[in-house]
């Protein structure tokens, strides 16, 4: 009985590091995060789930949910729009570049 308690050990704590990593993923991809601020978002989860030895997913829910509103409650307002506004612009001159690929046939 206890190999099946390390096997049971063993796979939640695989599911609290994709948990972590999903969380470092889509927070990095928040406009305005640095990694500064994934490692303030990580520590708080890691540091609260230490304390509770509640699961990530139990306290926080969602890693792609909580990485939206991590980002909005430790990213400056200011910095986050301009970070939106700069990604507008680099995507609309992707698009421009595609299209004139397409026209010239490159």
């Amino acid at each position: 009985m206890a190999k099946k308690d390390k096997t049971s050990d063993a796979a939640l704590e695989k599911d609290r590091e994709r948990w972590m990593a999903r969380l470092q993923v889509r927070l990095a991809m928040q406009p305005g995060v640095d990694r500064a601020v994934v490692l303030q978002a990580v520590k708080e989860v890691t540091a609260h789930c230490a304390e509770t030895g509640e699961h990530p997913r139990t306290a926080f829910g969602d890693p792609d949910d909580y990485a939206v509103r991590a980002a909005a409650r430790l990213v400056p307002a200011d910095r986050a729009a301009r970070a939106r506004r700069k990604n507008a612009a680099v995507n609309a001159l992707d698009s421009a570049v595609k299209k004139a690929r397409d026209v010239s046939g490159l």
